[in-house]
């Protein structure tokens, strides 16, 4: 007996077989991942963001910091300056045609008056009579006189109520330190010679000494000794 072939055409669908093993569902949920994965990139962007939080803090917080250190060093440095110009020594000079001896400015009249005509000649220039405060400048004083005969009124005279020498700023003289010849009597000043301090009669005329303060000037110059 001849065997007999059977021909059958299979029709399948083209979405059948393989590929109805893998929807694209499946894919994209692969490509995805577990919800798990989601925590740790949340995670990491947090992270990030606090990272660049702390950057632009610190950015911000060292900009301010030497803006105030800039601000301190300039306030700082105009102290300084400030402190330079009171601490810089400042020089004294005395006027022209006036000597400096000691801490102070004197001029030596070339006439001669009273001595209330002194003592108000002194007031116009700014100043007045001599103040003798010990024997050293009592000596000073009279190394500057050049001639023997040559007398000064200075601001010392003779008040009958304390019936005591008196100095022109109110105080009183202390004989240990100056002593006056003569007589100490109204009406009578005191004058100094070359070698001694002498009482006479305030209406004597006599050349006199004036003094005042030396003058503080911040510019550079030469002291004015003439």
């Amino acid at each position: 007996m001849e065997s007999q072939l059977v021909y059958a055409d299979l029709n399948l669908p083209r979405d059948s077989g393989i590929e109805r093993s893998s929807p694209p569902s499946l894919l994209q949920n692969l490509c995805q991942g577990p919800r798990w994965h989601n925590f740790p990139l949340k995670f990491s962007c947090a992270v990030i963001i606090l990272l660049a939080l702390t950057v632009t803090g610190l950015s911000v917080s060292v900009i301010f910091i030497r803006q105030n250190t800039s601000v301190e060093k300039t306030s700082m440095d105009a102290q300084e300056n400030r402190k330079e110009a009171t601490e810089r020594p400042v020089l004294l000079t005395c006027p022209m045609h006036w000597k400096r001896i000691r801490d102070k400015c004197l001029y030596f009249s070339e006439t001669s008056k009273p001595w209330n005509d002194s003592l108000a000649d002194c007031s116009t220039r700014e100043s007045s009579l001599l103040l003798i405060q010990d024997q050293e400048e009592l000596r000073l004083m009279q190394n500057l006189i050049n001639k023997e005969g040559i007398l000064f009124w200075i601001g010392l005279n003779f008040t009958l109520s304390g019936k005591s020498w008196k100095w022109i700023n109110g105080s009183f003289l202390n004989s240990n330190i100056l002593p006056i010849f003569g007589d100490a009597k109204e009406d009578c000043c005191v004058y100094i010679s070359k070698t001694q301090c002498i009482s006479d009669y305030c209406a004597a005329k006599n050349r006199w000494i004036c003094q005042k303060e030396l003058k503080p000037v911040r510019n550079k110059g030469i002291y004015s000794s003439n």
